[in-house]
């Protein structure tokens, strides 16, 4: 069967003859052409990763931002269209204030997961909408449940994750984590590694500025979801860069 759309790309609630629905390629196709975005979960906290192009530097540092704060414990990063992940952010935060406002106590992120992969698979069933370009990381900690993870895809499917990755070097970052297993880290560890794993899958040679960002929330954050806290933000740095070193050093002495 052709991979071409040929006329059964034109709407999203349309299958071509081998089964695909090709709108949702397209949104795929979107997710690969941004910065990579991980996410890794440690022994006692849970950390989302940005590699952020930095397409002008006549824009301010915190602008087009993919980490976001969705609950006191919540964090979400997304890769893909910075547009799509301002809304569909404000539509997680609304379902975290109502399930709190019913509830009076915050949201499991597993429920909070099944409202936002239903909203997402939702505009992938109607002519009139387009799937949203985007792939969606949450991450969580408390008392109970301990540190979770988990990705949407733009289709609105969603797994659990040890950890995951999204963007234009997801495959790269994925073989960097197959190498490790952070569910024995502590918060220090999970960070270098953290900072390792983006500084080492960033393309030189194709995006040569880049600002490392990156969310955090476990025990040594009391459970409170934090966006760049400077010590760890810098600590992560400044392991990537070390990483970088010792892989070029390498490279020369071969």
């Amino acid at each position: 069967m052709s991979t071409i759309g040929t006329g059964y790309d034109l709407s999203a609630s349309q299958f071509s003859p081998d089964g695909r629905v090709f709108q949702i390629d397209y949104a795929s196709k979107a997710v690969e052409k941004s910065g990579t975005v991980i996410g890794i979960r440690g022994k006692d906290c849970v950390i989302l990763a940005v590699e952020k192009i930095i397409t002008s530097k006549l824009y301010e540092p915190d602008a087009a931002g993919r980490i976001f704060i969705v609950e006191k414990n919540i964090g979400m990063a997304v890769a893909g269209l910075v547009a799509d992940g301002n809304y569909v952010a404000d539509i997680a935060r609304q379902e975290a204030a109502n399930y709190r406002q019913q509830f009076e106590q915050v949201i499991p992120l597993k429920h909070l997961c099944d409202r936002v992969s239903a909203y997402v698979h939702a505009y992938t069933l109607y002519s009139a909408v387009r799937p949203f370009g985007l792939s969606i990381i949450l991450a969580s900690w408390d008392e109970n449940d301990g540190p979770q993870l988990y990705k949407i895809e733009p289709s609105g499917s969603y797994f659990g994750y040890f950890a995951c990755a999204s963007g234009k070097a997801k495959q790269q970052a994925k073989t960097e984590m197959e190498k490790s297993r952070f569910v024995d880290l502590n918060t220090e560890e999970l960070v270098k590694k953290a900072g390792e794993i983006i500084y080492r899958v960033h393309d030189e040679l194709k995006d040569k500025e880049f600002r490392f960002e990156m969310g955090i929330v476990g025990s040594e954050t009391q459970g409170i979801y934090q966006i760049n806290p400077a010590v760890l933000t810098e600590l992560a740095r400044k392991a990537g860069e070390n990483a970088n070193k010792e892989d070029d050093s390498g490279d020369e002495a071969n």
